[in-house]
């Protein structure tokens, strides 16, 4: 499946859209918005720029993209009253594929200049923004030269560029039957071929990013993880278990025939803190100045049960995906069951799933 061309967040304001459904991500990106303010505020005040290029790799739609923007501008600005000097002007560049909906993102631009002007702090001047947006994968070079000086990214670098190509045989038939991910029953060569995918974008990456951060630019990156060399754990790889059970479910009731479960493999990998350390020892562009884990716990906050608020998550993410290899009709049906599939599990166990922040340096 063509990766660029399918895969978006589902945009909009509307039930099932990302914007409605991204409260964990969110939730996520402030547990650990201290590292990043922190980082931006010391890049800044080592380098003190009359203009700062920053950019959100990955950055979707909805509320949680111009938020993280609006508390980086307020974090350099803070900076400049240390110092007692102008604010810079910001360059912003927002990028993801082709299919995000960027028309969200901008027709809240006003809204979003509002409140940064009515938070002004006594004599601050009102700071110059340029946003823009910069479709593409960042698996490919985005943009100029030494352009950036912090780049932040939250929950998109786990999403592989494409499907492992090794995963699937010399008639083109997965060898993942009955499974969408790495599971108990894949073969070995399933875990080897997405760790391997996963270096290779991870290490392509790294490259182009320091081609287009300044010398001693800093990334800030949150990703979804796994704890130790098993890539089978009761973590976000369960998640994916459950999913695959759920569409097992649709075929045992005819609406889904297996061939169509045996032929769908997600484009997604979940990284052992040693694979990011290798990849990036390996790359040689950066250095590691920061890496903690941490995990989300179970809330009680938004509509509905636990089960339900993440197959919604869940479903935003994966929509376009499902619907273009299955056909939209199956939606309702296999989230309601992964939904109720969730909620059973956590009567036993509560599944826990891991996120890495990291910062990196451009040496």
């Amino acid at each position: 499946m063509d990766v660029v061309n399918a895969f978006h967040m589902t945009g909009g304001t509307g039930q099932t859209s990302y914007a409605t459904n991204s409260s964990f991500q969110k939730k996520a990106s402030d547990m650990v918005k201290h590292i990043t303010l922190e980082t931006v505020q010391e890049l800044y005040l080592t380098t003190t720029p009359k203009s700062l290029g920053i950019a959100d790799l990955g950055c979707s739609s909805g509320p949680n993209t111009l938020s993280i923007i609006k508390d980086i501008i307020e974090a350099v600005r803070a900076a400049t009253r240390k110092i007692i000097v102008p604010p810079p002007e910001f360059q912003v560049y927002l990028n993801d594929l082709p299919t995000n909906d960027f028309n969200s993102i901008f027709k809240s631009l006003p809204d979003f200049s509002r409140q940064l002007n009515k938070d002004r702090k006594g004599t601050d001047q009102s700071p110059t923004i340029f946003i823009g947006a910069y479709p593409g994968s960042f698996y490919g070079r985005l943009l100029p030269n030494n352009c950036l000086h912090f780049v932040y990214s939250s929950y998109s670098l786990h999403w592989l560029s494409k499907v492992p190509p090794d995963i699937y045989d010399e008639n083109g038939q997965s060898i993942n039957k009955g499974t969408i991910y790495i599971s108990k029953t894949s073969p070995y060569k399933v875990s080897q071929a997405y760790l391997k995918q996963f270096q290779d974008d991870f290490s392509l990456f790294l490259r182009l990013r320091s081609e287009e951060l300044i010398s001693g630019g800093r990334m800030v990156l949150i990703l979804l993880g796994r704890g130790g060399p098993d890539h089978v754990d009761r973590g976000n790889s369960f998640f994916w278990e459950l999913l695959s059970r759920s569409f097992s479910i649709l075929v045992s009731e005819g609406t889904v025939k297996k061939e169509k479960i045996d032929s769908y493999d997600v484009h997604f990998y979940a990284p052992s803190k040693e694979d990011i350390e290798d990849g990036v020892r390996q790359q040689g562009s950066f250095q590691i100045d920061r890496f903690e884990m941490f995990e989300i716990e179970k809330g009680e906050e938004g509509n509905g049960s636990h089960g339900r608020r993440v197959a919604m998550a869940v479903r935003a993410v994966q929509e376009s995906m499902i619907s273009q290899h299955f056909g939209d009709g199956i939606l309702d049906s296999l989230f309601e069951i992964y939904g109720r599939m969730i909620d059973e599990e956590m009567t036993k166990e509560e599944i826990r799933p891991i996120t890495f922040v990291f910062v990196l340096r451009k040496l």
